[in-house]
């Protein structure tokens, strides 16, 4: 998952308005969002390559979410697949700064990546770049494939427009989804360095990310409200199909 916008306790009906997108080659076998039947109190897409996830949801309000660190050419090559961090989390019955401790003794164990991840009461961001625990106050974050708030123009764009509909009471998951179809390239003086050469800093600059091989997956979106009612939204394009769930958190952690 390439790009992350969400707000935080900022909106009167939604304590969370989370929207992504999750950019990954086309060829990766992937299970579109459901209930995991091994795992049944979680919700998510899952990567049929290692087993891991991008994002997720469990019943008692624990979510996660990943995106990767881009910077070429790799350190060396890894042999666990970050995706496997999001499921442990979910997984697991530790609070959320006891999970970042376990994250933070593991740092060189995985390339490099962000985790979004706790529940209403407390959410936390750690990288194993920057290698630092944040505890989130409430407000509205973005995330591609930097660290929290770095503003590449995706980033940047995307905020913008979000935060224009968060000025809005009621809040229609047809407009969030339209942030994030946005294929439009940035201009050269505003692309990012990451080490894969011009070219391809622009294919990867839009929000919708289109190629031949490598593109936009999916968009996936959760909104928890003041009930801890739960709408989760998936809209997936390789393989076409959209999906959509509806439940109420049962017992935060």
């Amino acid at each position: 998952m390439c790009l992350l916008i969400f707000a935080y306790k900022t909106h009167p009906k939604y304590p969370l308005i989370l929207i992504s997108n999750r950019d990954e080659f086309y060829k990766r076998p992937t299970a579109q969002a459901a209930w995991w039947k091994d795992q049944p109190e979680i919700l998510g897409g899952r990567d049929l390559e290692m087993g891991g996830t991008w994002l997720g949801i469990r019943k008692n309000g624990l979510f996660a979410i990943l995106t990767n660190y881009r910077h070429f050419p790799p350190a060396r090559k890894y042999t666990k697949s970050r995706g496997e961090l999001v499921c442990n989390f979910l997984k697991s019955d530790q609070k959320s700064q006891a999970y970042a401790k376990s994250l933070n003794a593991k740092t060189n164990d995985y390339d490099g990546y962000n985790m979004v991840f706790g529940t209403l009461e407390e959410l936390c961001y750690y990288s194993n770049i920057s290698n630092e625990v944040k505890t989130l106050a409430p407000g509205v974050y973005g995330l591609s494939n930097h660290l929290l708030n770095t503003q590449w123009p995706k980033v940047e764009t995307a905020q913008k427009k979000f935060n224009a509909l968060l000025q809005n009471s009621r809040i229609l998951p047809s407009d969030l989804f339209d942030i994030m179809s946005d294929t439009s390239i940035a201009p050269d003086n505003k692309l990012p360095s990451t080490g894969v050469g011009i070219e391809l800093e622009r294919l990867l600059s839009p929000a919708f990310i289109q190629s031949p091989e490598y593109g936009t997956r999916c968009t996936s979106l959760i909104l928890i409200d003041q009930d801890n009612k739960v709408s989760f939204e998936e809209h997936s394009y390789v393989p076409m199909g959209n999906s959509s769930f509806k439940f109420k958190i049962e017992g935060n952690k």
